[in-house]
């Protein structure tokens, strides 16, 4: 099940919302670990013990750890529970590409190739994942103690609205609000439903319509590719990875709010960023804290001089890579992000704030060109893609973007993606997400909404189930 779907937007959704708001407080964790459950279920039957199983096990040796006095029981049951998550994760996600390696190199030898079943994936699993993590660290560290309740915990894990691709949603942010009786206000929950839509519509009307046009062109001959539909695709791409990513995070951001929540943001304009460094901070914010926090300052930080900051820098981007998908095209995405970031470490880049107008273009290509690894799988392909990018053959447009709804649709997306360079970009920005509206106010932005609404239902039913982008990550 996927929030862009019928069955979600007007069966699931509003029977959950209609028992969520009817129900007590104090039953409203329950109500909502039930539709997680069921909703998890619905994608993925086949997996879902095996995931509430870690979490009941998980919860245990949590609470073992938090009560253990010996730091060296306290170590050993962090390790078991750390085991446990991560295992599930090296399993699932990368024991194919491993094997896969392993036969390559076998074959390359004349040597057999050892048998192997495929491994599905589980939908989720890496934002699963992460969530454990950050919940039986938190504890170790003992900035937070251990949830009282399994409901409780489940709730934090598996909660709906951001399972399956984000935001990441550290454990010291929510705990309270989790154990709390969240109060719910008609005003934070209409704010909830217009953030909703505005992610919807984002995928919908915008992120699908720019897609159908890449998987096309890029389904096709590339080394037939002129230079311009190059460049047109891959900024088409751009596009629909954007709007297809910070729509799905609108829509969990907004689904909690509508719940009593408040999940961090996500996304902070990352287009119009004028450094790679500036664009991690911006993109996906809650993957580059989790990075920071549980991968990058374990492993040193900047703590051990400049090179070995550098390395650190460099490991956590190739590992970010490797956690995108199990191929080599992400493990070069993550390198070639990481070289950019080591250089601009070691280049002073205040030095250059009066051509900060140059430099924003800059990065936008920078990221570009990046996304070309993040898009074509095959590494050879993904080298001629490129290849063409820089042919300079302009023959003509291919047929495929020559299509007047791609290239409106590509156009209106671009100006969205870097209206906040203007200040009424960004004023507009925090009216619509964060002001606290008057009641004259809430009548107007409702109707909207709920016009973009039956629009987005409208262009649901005319096209093909299109899942999101990062729910195979």
């Amino acid at each position: 099940m996927v929030f862009s779907s019928h069955i979600f937007l007007l069966c699931f959704l509003p029977a959950f919302l209609l028992v969520y708001f009817l129900v007590p407080a104090k039953w409203r964790n329950g109500v909502l670990l039930l539709a997680s459950v069921l909703f998890y279920a619905w994608g993925a039957p086949e997996f879902v013990l095996v995931l509430l199983a870690s979490m009941v096990l998980n919860f245990y040796i949590v609470r073992a750890m938090d009560r253990a006095r010996r730091a060296k029981g306290k170590r050993l049951l962090c390790a078991a529970a750390l085991v446990v998550t991560l295992g599930l994760l090296a399993y699932f996600k990368y024991a194919n590409f491993f094997v896969d390696n392993i036969n390559a190199i076998f074959v390359s030898l004349g040597l057999g190739t050892m048998s192997w079943t495929k491994v599905l994936l589980p939908i989720g699993i890496s934002f699963f994942t992460f969530q454990s993590v950050t919940y039986i660290v938190d504890v170790y560290h003992g900035e937070n103690k251990p949830m009282k309740s399994l409901v409780d915990y489940m709730v934090y894990i598996i909660m709906f609205p951001q399972l399956i691709a984000g935001p990441i949603v550290r454990y010291n942010e929510i705990a309270d609000q989790i154990a709390s009786r969240r109060r719910l206000r008609w005003g934070e929950c209409l704010q909830g439903f217009y953030r909703f839509v505005i992610g919807l519509s984002k995928k919908v009307l915008v992120a699908d319509v720019i897609g159908r046009t890449v998987d096309v062109v890029l389904g096709g001959d590339l080394a037939a590719l002129d230079t311009g539909t190059a460049w047109l695709t891959l900024a088409a791409y751009t596009m629909q990875l954007y709007f297809d990513f910070s729509g799905y995070s609108d829509m969990a951001i907004g689904l909690g709010r509508i719940m009593g929540f408040r999940f961090p943001e996500n996304f902070d304009n990352p287009y119009v960023s004028s450094s790679v460094t500036e664009f991690w901070r911006r993109w996906h914010i809650t993957l580059g804290t989790f990075m920071r926090n549980y991968l990058y300052i374990p492993l040193g930080g900047n703590r051990h001089g400049l090179w070995r900051t550098y390395l650190n820098l460099w490991i956590v981007f190739l590992l970010s890579g490797l956690w995108h998908g199990a191929g080599w095209n992400f493990v070069v995405w993550g390198a070639y992000h990481g070289i950019f970031l080591v250089v601009e470490r070691m280049t002073d880049l205040n030095k250059w704030q009066r051509l900060k107008w140059l430099r924003v273009p800059l990065t936008f290509m920078v990221v570009m060109v990046g996304w070309a690894f993040f898009r074509i799988e095959n590494l050879s392909q993904c080298c001629t893609f490129i290849t063409r990018l820089f042919a300079f053959d302009f023959a003509g447009l291919h047929a495929a973007v020559s299509d007047g709804q791609f290239l409106a649709t590509l156009t209106v997306s671009l100006f969205f993606a870097f209206v906040t360079l203007l200040p009424f970009g960004r004023k507009m920005q925090q009216w619509v997400f964060y002001t606290d509206y008057r009641p004259r106010y809430h009548i107007a932005v409702w109707a909207v909404a709920l016009l973009i609404f039956f629009l987005c239902l409208g262009a649901l039913t005319a096209t093909d189930f299109s899942p999101f982008i990062y729910f195979r990550f």
